[in-house]
């Protein structure tokens, strides 16, 4: 009995003690660490003065690496060599910055790395450090602060480069697309204000790039730009809201290309409708053409008949003040085969029409061989339009409420450019109720007219829009259902479109402003908005 006992205790310490060697290797946890690192020092120290060296280090209480330098590092003013921060892909105690410029004399340099120095296990980041040197016996103090908006948009992009230019004799208001600003600072992807620090006494021309490429000068093809109409001078304690656009592009014409058998595309950048083509020598008898505008890109297509026996032919391009000559070689190949395809989708609004297109130019449309007739097989009276250079045709009808519609249109109902016709066709089309859709009515305070009412959907593109030269209610009725935002253009030339700005000619672009709150429009349901404009 007493060895039962004395191998039964035996037993027993052996589980404690293996139990308690598992519980001594089992990690405890413990709370999360959610503190930045934090720096220890810096050589040179961070403010130095009459600054010569060209290698800093700044040393933290932890390891750190760094996240996302190239967008998160703005260096002002902009070295013309970028410098080398280290390291990049690995954990170290300090970060080490290489000056690869020329420094200027008595300037502050300021490195903003935003928030691209965070730990390495948590990745806490170190907000908004900045390292600030002078190569003079002070630092400049001065500050030029703002607010970033955009001209159409709800809300600004992010990572906008606010910069300031200094007004000297090299000066132009060219000096943008050519030359890196004198200051600079980056709202980042988190705040839509923005600070200039650092700066000395001085003239400056204000402006903000959202830039596709990083290098600090405009690029009107692809950036977004807004400044400031007049110069700031420094110091000052304004306040600069900067309303940022894209500005409508020049107008430049591409080299053309025969894209099917009499037909050659023209590309272009800019404004379209003033643009004329012109074939220039002689041509054969009979000669025709038409020109149609491509639905998804920036082309215009150049159709011809009769088929040219020639190898190349020279052609004018006009557009306003806009004049070029351009040399096309003619390719023969086959043509496009005649294909007509609706536009309008299964469900027809009561206020929209039965669209349609063709692959080739509409000649002529013949409309007593088109039919249009209702689930009883009732012939429903219609009128028929077209837009050249669009090659769109429409068919407007009265519309009853849970309705079917065929149209039909016979062989011989549309002839194209080449003489081709169509075979038979058969489209269906279907109405709702009135109870499926939203009616929704507006009213405008405290506005200048003209104005163009838009609703808008989450992506902020245009869904419905109305015009006014004067004071009126606007009604939107039979909207689909959904959820819009609700904006006002503000249409100063009264031309029904909303024009963007241009910066070489000092003009902002026109205002819009956004009703507060998305609006949600139910089926069945007629929302009243009053807006109060400021």
């Amino acid at each position: 009995m007493h060895k039962n006992v004395l191998k039964g205790f035996i037993l027993f310490t052996i589980i404690a003690m293996l139990a308690s060697c598992a519980n001594r290797g089992t990690p405890s946890g413990g709370p999360k660490d959610v503190d930045a690192p934090k720096i220890i020092r810096s050589t040179p120290k961070n403010y130095s003065t009459n600054f010569k060296g060209k290698e800093i280090r700044i040393y933290f209480d932890e390891y750190v690496k760094i996240k996302n330098l190239q967008k998160q590092l703005i260096v002002s003013p902009p070295m013309s060599t970028e410098p080398t921060v280290t390291p990049l892909s690995t954990a170290s105690k300090y970060i080490k910055i290489i000056i690869n410029d020329t420094l200027e004399d008595n300037t502050t340099y300021a490195f903003n790395f935003g928030q691209s120095i965070v730990d390495n296990n948590e990745e806490n980041p170190y907000d908004y450090f900045k390292y600030v040197f002078s190569t003079g016996d002070y630092i400049d103090s001065l500050s030029v602060k703002g607010l970033i908006i955009d001209a159409e948009k709800r809300k600004p992009d992010t990572f906008v480069s606010v910069m300031l230019y200094e007004q000297d004799s090299t000066y132009t208001d060219s000096t943008v697309y050519k030359q890196k600003p004198k200051y600079i600072t980056n709202t980042l992807d988190s705040i839509t204000t923005f600070s200039i620090d650092n700066i000395k006494p001085g003239t400056y021309k204000l402006i903000a790039l959202k830039e596709e490429n990083g290098n600090y000068t405009f690029q009107q093809n692809n950036d977004k730009i807004g400044f400031y109409e007049g110069f700031i001078t420094a110091p000052t304690d304004s306040l600069y809201t900067i309303k940022v656009f894209k500005e409508a592009l020049d107008f430049d014409a591409k080299r053309p290309k025969q894209v099917a058998g009499q037909k050659i595309a023209f590309g272009y950048e800019g404004d379209h409708k003033s643009m004329e083509i012109e074939m220039l020598g002689d041509q054969p008898e009979g000669f025709e053409n038409r020109i149609t505008k491509d639905p998804s890109s920036d082309t215009l297509f150049y159709w011809y008949k009769p088929k040219m026996e020639l190898d190349s032919a020279k052609f004018v391009i006009r557009n306003k003040t806009y004049i070029d000559t351009v040399n096309h070689r003619f390719r023969q190949i086959d043509k496009d085969t005649l294909v007509v395809r609706s536009l309008s989708s299964g469900t027809l609004g009561f206020s929209e029409d039965f669209e349609y297109t063709t692959t080739i130019p509409i000649q002529k449309l013949n409309k007593n061989r088109i039919t249009v007739m209702d689930r009883d097989s009732v012939v429903v009276p219609f009128e028929s339009s077209y837009q050249p250079l669009e090659n769109k045709a429409q068919i407007r009808f009265e519309k009853m409420q849970s309705n079917n519609y065929n149209i039909t249109m016979l062989p011989g109902a549309i002839e194209d450019f080449f003489g081709n016709v169509n075979d038979t066709l058969n489209f269906a089309a279907r109405t709702k109720t009135y109870a499926d859709y939203s009616n929704m009515r507006i009213t405008l305070r405290n506005v200048t007219y003209p104005v163009i009412v838009q609703l808008t959907n989450e992506k902020e593109e245009v869904v419905y829009e109305q015009f006014a030269s004067e004071e009126q209610l606007f009604d939107f009725r039979n909207l689909n259902p959904g959820k819009y935002f609700l904006r006002v253009v503000f249409d100063t030339n009264g031309n029904r479109k909303w024009d963007s700005g241009n910066y070489l000619k000092q003009q902002q672009p026109e205002r819009i402003s956004h009703y507060p709150e998305l609006i949600d429009a139910r089926a069945n349901w007629d929302p009243i908005i009053e807006f109060i404009l400021e």
